[in-house]
């Protein structure tokens, strides 16, 4: 199996509370993300199948939303907004200075794994800008020390 059982029973019993299943895609595209690291051919295939849609159409729902990915990423997933407000209260050198500490660029991994690093245009964090998200972890009105502290946070975490 693709993914684990549980998940399988998950989203068995979950199904019927959506209207078609289609509707009920992206939530198991973003469970299946989280459980593999990435959206395989091999769970594309199981999505599709478990959603009775065709694997293009999967791929179409992936291919629209930028927090689905079917490449691996770092195990904390580093999305800092450059976006109007972000960029006019600091967002560019936020992006910059976590380029610089991780030794990265946009959409590369560090070669430990720990953490991957993406430019993005919004993360809806506008008012507490700037803001940057770290898989599903909002941290707003960052300054570079703000970021240094985030990022060894999560690396302690790991």
């Amino acid at each position: 199996m693709v993914i684990s059982e549980k998940l399988d029973r998950f989203f068995t019993e979950k199904m019927p509370e959506y209207p078609t299943k289609r509707s009920f895609l992206v939530p198991m595209l973003l469970y299946t993300q989280d459980e593999l690291g990435c959206l395989t051919d091999e769970a594309i295939a199981y999505l599709a199948k478990k959603t009775e849609l065709t694997e293009l159409e999967v791929r179409n729902v992936i291919s629209y939303y930028s927090m689905l990915r079917t490449k691996p990423m770092g195990k904390f997933h580093v999305q800092v907004c450059t976006n109007i407000s972000c960029q006019l209260r600091g967002g560019d050198e936020i992006y910059e200075h976590c380029k610089h500490k991780l030794g990265i660029g946009h959409k590369q991994t560090t070669a430990d794994g720990v953490f991957s690093l993406e430019e993005v245009e919004c993360i809806g964090a506008c008012s507490w800008a700037p803001a940057v998200q770290v898989n599903y972890d909002f941290h707003e009105n960052l300054t570079p020390g703000k970021m240094d502290k985030v990022l060894e946070d999560y690396r302690n975490r790991k």
